[in-house]
């Protein structure tokens, strides 16, 4: 029997916890797979999430003048989190569907949502105000101690870009080329996240190559703040962006190229604790010869050198001791503005870059973001926002950052097969036990 058409239906993969398949893979007759209200559990839990989202019921509504609107942006934001959370919910046809269900519209207080409205309203939804609303729950927690980093005081803070793919060709996305002379669509997601909160302060969105006002580090010196260690692999190591950040009052601490050109001007002496951090030197350099502005720092910039293994890049073969990144020649050269920080912790600062990609694991695995439901930019910076509020939210009831086995029990209570007793009991193992 021919599968359903799914030109306009986008489906996710499966998340961490085990997902029934959704009804594009399944006859468009077959009724058992229609979604049941007895499906969807724990709509309890999600009961108080919707005062969080009242004050964007008026977004994009300006050019509503006859007032007959039927989905609001609050209403869709509500529904994202129920797939997000619901492991029934696979697909937008899945989440139209459970749009219906009477238990459904009386506890999250929307109406029957059609995929048109469901994919086209985006358009006029602005992101905006759920960054507000992602700050507004991060301040619910106490700036964490950042040990023996309270020395830098600022803000450190970590920056990439991931790409997430659209699973439909949709002509104006920017495309990827990939292996085997295939191509592929999607968005990236320019993350700072705070890496001692372990929250995500910012995602901009842009279309996924790399190119222009997409280039990643043209968004990071669109939202530089000032306050903060931006901590940053080598694809960010531009001058006019250190410029920047420095003018901003905050720093950097940014890996450069092997093959990068600079001048010793003074060569630093390294501590015992240096030694054992790895560092192999510590000095101010200068960067290009330009005699334009542009093209050099305009402030003191220091170089630290800090041993690593060395590997080359392995292409598309899986030899032993390669890697797909660029080659290493065994030594990470890390660019600096901060001078008076001793050089083992701007080794210890370049590590913790690494958590930002743990992040993005768990934000493509665990919430089942790799797909998009939205081809639209502004549908894009929503579903990831959402997923964002997700994670602040299981932060906040749990005390702890999101894992998969937290996320799995709270799939399983949205299933039904565990109750809200098990979750509540396996809620209060995580949460920090107080003397």
């Amino acid at each position: 029997m021919a599968k359903a058409k799914r030109d306009d239906r986008l489906k996710r993969p499966p998340a961490a916890a085990a997902r029934t398949p959704g009804p594009e893979h399944q006859p468009a007759s077959d009724e058992k797979l229609k979604i049941k209200a007895a499906d969807l559990q724990g709509l309890k839990y999600f009961k108080s999430l919707r005062p969080l989202l009242n004050r964007l019921h008026e977004v994009g509504t300006k050019r509503d003048v006859a007032g007959n609107r039927e989905l609001h942006m609050d209403q869709y934001c509500v529904l994202i989190l129920l797939w997000l959370y619901s492991p029934i919910l696979t697909s937008l046809r899945g989440l139209q569907q459970a749009s219906e269900l009477d238990k459904v519209r009386k506890r999250f207080g929307v109406g029957r949502a059609s995929l048109g409205s469901l994919s086209e309203s985006v358009s006029l939804f602005d992101p905006e105000p759920l960054k507000e609303i992602a700050a507004e729950l991060s301040e619910q927690f106490p700036q964490p101690k950042q040990g023996r980093f309270d020395e830098i005081g600022k803000t450190i803070t970590a920056v990439d870009g991931s790409v997430v793919d659209t699973v439909v060709r949709v002509a104006r996305l920017a495309w990827l080329p990939k292996s085997g002379q295939k191509t592929n669509c999607g968005y990236r997601l320019h993350t700072q996240f705070e890496v001692f909160r372990g929250t995500v302060s910012r995602i901009d969105v842009t279309g996924s190559k790399p190119k222009g006002e997409a280039d990643e580090r043209a968004v990071l010196a669109r939202t530089v703040e000032p306050d903060r260690c931006y901590v940053i692999d080598r694809g960010y190591a531009k001058f006019t962006l250190w410029n920047a950040i420095h003018q901003a009052q905050s720093s950097y601490v940014c890996r450069v190229r092997d093959n990068s050109a600079y001048e010793v001007v003074e060569q630093r002496e390294l501590s015992d604790s240096d030694r054992a951090a790895g560092v192999l030197s510590d000095e101010i350099v200068e960067f290009g010869k330009s005699s334009k502005k542009d093209s050099r720092p305009d402030h003191i910039t220091r170089l630290v050198i800090v041993s690593a293994p060395a590997h080359t890049s392995r292409g598309k073969s899986r030899k032993k001791g390669s890697s797909t990144g660029p080659d290493c020649d065994g030594k990470l050269r890390i660019a600096t503005d901060m001078l008076d920080i001793p050089a083992e912790l701007i080794a210890e600062l370049y590590r913790l870059r690494w958590l930002i990609e743990l992040f993005f694991r768990m934000f493509k695995q665990l919430l089942g973001c790799r797909h998009l439901l939205s081809t639209k930019q502004n549908g894009v910076a929503i579903q990831a926002y959402m997923a964002i509020i997700a994670c602040l939210l299981i932060l906040i009831h749990t005390g702890r950052s999101p894992t998969k086995r937290t996320f799995e029990m709270i799939c399983f209570y949205m299933a039904g097969w565990a109750s809200l007793e098990e979750l509540e009991r396996h809620i209060e193992k995580l949460k920090p036990q107080t003397a």
